[in-house]
């Protein structure tokens, strides 16, 4: 009856279903383990998702079985009859040539994974024909770049400083003598030629360099008011009668963005061209740190770098901790259900050989091909290894379930390419087909991300139906 078949085809296929969504489901949830907010959100999202699909497709897909009633026998499929076949005759007759090419694949994607790199471009996400990265491309060629920058420098109140200090105080009190100003103003204080000179410095090596644009400081100011006093550096004198004749709104918008009397420190605000392909963010933070406390004479807790340029550094700098964090996760999670599963170390490792081989040629070909890790790239390799570990484990299980029939391998594995075979295949098309939508993104890592996924899904197929067997027909684990 048909409730019966339904009944036998859930008991036969819920635990390697059970623990191929188990593995899919680890490789999702290794991105928890990212620290870049969007990629756990992503993680969390599909392991709901994956676990509401399992509980649906045994239970509501079998009712609905049961409903429909009896279906007519459904033909042999002529194109995956073919290319099993000859996919076990290839895999029979040139276990060489398999591993041979294996090995060849190890090598190129260790080579490639040496030269995997982090440091991209916002404005490289999007083609060149969107209104984003024409317009980014427009603000960093003709207004100063794009990326904000913000150098934070403190003062120290050490003896150089008191007595810089006391010289003010002296010319202070002859200044307000002279307007006959009697009101004490201590931030007048702090406008002193020595401090002025050093944002002076500081402000012409950041505009010296050839990866900033915009350069606005207290300097900006000074030197507009310099040109009206014909070309001649202020004194100490000047200064103060330059800021305490100043009219407050002057002064809060064009010296309080720059000036934090308080805290005694100054701001200077600078932009990065970020579509500058010779841009290499962390050196550039470590080079401004590194001669701020050098060249300048400054403690390394009066200098403090930040702003967005920081905090896109950071997070492609923690794209490499991320992607060995979620690999491990999911190498481990993996192996462990598979060990469960088969109750067998040799075959746990068989059934993950592949997978790592089809993720570790992905990375290797990003890295040949100068493809920079981004937060939708970072994922391929653990989604890879999830979801393609699931050909590895209904192989391996249809296997160890054929072979004591007929005690013979090359015999289990023409049989096991003809059933479960042409099963995998047509999944792995379906997912291949699936991540090959986002090509169709104007989001540069969308088609980053769909593109060599699908690539990798298609050669852990390869993989699942070649390197798989042979490896079992080379270990002979049962």
């Amino acid at each position: 009856s048909q409730f019966d078949l339904m009944l036998t085809t859930v008991r036969k296929m819920v635990w390697p279903c059970l623990y191929t969504a188990l593995t899919t489901i680890i490789a999702f949830l290794s991105l928890v383990f990212s620290d870049i907010k969007p990629v756990i959100d992503f993680g969390w999202m599909m392991t709901i998702g994956l676990t509401v699909t399992f509980a649906t497709s045994f239970l509501l897909f079998p009712t609905l079985l049961v409903m429909m009633g009896r279906l007519a026998p459904v033909a042999e499929k002529p194109a995956g009859s073919r290319i099993m076949s000859l996919l076990s005759r290839f895999t029979e007759r040139n276990g060489t040539v398999i591993l041979l090419l294996s090995a060849a694949l190890v090598v190129l994607s260790v080579a490639g994974v040496y030269r995997l790199r982090v440091e991209n471009s916002f404005i490289d996400y999007f083609s060149t024909e969107t209104e984003i990265y024409q317009g980014m491309k427009l603000i960093d060629d003709q207004l100063g770049g794009t990326t904000p920058l913000d150098i934070v420098i403190g003062f120290t109140s050490g003896a150089t400083e008191e007595a810089t200090e006391s010289e003010a105080d002296e010319e202070f009190d002859e200044i307000d003598d002279l307007l006959e100003d009697d009101e004490e103003d201590p931030a007048q204080h702090w406008f002193t030629p020595q401090k002025i000179d050093l944002v002076k410095r500081v402000h012409d090596y950041l505009d010296g360099l050839p990866e900033t644009g915009k350069v606005l400081s207290l300097a900006s100011l000074i030197r507009v008011a310099e040109d009206l006093n014909e070309g001649k550096p202020f004194s100490g004198m000047e200064l103060a009668v330059l800021y305490k004749r100043m009219p407050d709104q002057i002064r809060r918008e064009m010296i309080e963005p720059f000036v934090s009397i308080d805290d005694n420190e100054t701001r200077i605000s600078l932009r990065v061209f970020d579509s500058r392909p010779e841009l290499r963010r962390n050196e550039l933070l470590q080079k401004l740190r590194r001669d701020l406390t050098g060249e300048f004479g400054l403690q390394p807790d009066q200098v403090t770098v930040t702003g967005v340029l920081v905090l896109y550094n950071n997070m492609l700098q923690s794209l490499f901790r991320s992607q060995i964090q979620t690999l491990g996760v999911v190498m481990l999670g993996v192996a462990i259900t598979l060990v469960l599963l088969f109750r067998s170390v040799p075959l746990a490792i068989i059934g993950i050989v592949p997978n790592l081989l089809a993720a570790g040629v992905i990375l290797g070909l990003m890295g040949l091909l100068n493809i920079p890790l981004d937060m939708m790239t970072i994922t391929i390799a653990a989604i890879t290894i999830g979801i393609a570990v699931d050909n590895s484990i209904h192989y391996i299980y249809r296997f160890r379930e054929e072979y004591p029939r007929t005690n013979d391998y090359v015999s289990t594995l023409h049989y096991c390419h003809a059933n479960i075979g042409r099963a995998v295949f047509y999944t792995a098309i379906t997912i291949i087909v699936g991540f090959s939508i986002l090509v169709m993104s104007n989001f540069i890592p969308t088609i980053y991300f769909g593109t060599f996924t699908a690539l990798a899904m298609a050669i852990a197929l390869l993989a699942a139906l070649t390197l798989l067997p042979r490896l079992i027909m080379l270990w002979r684990p049962f």
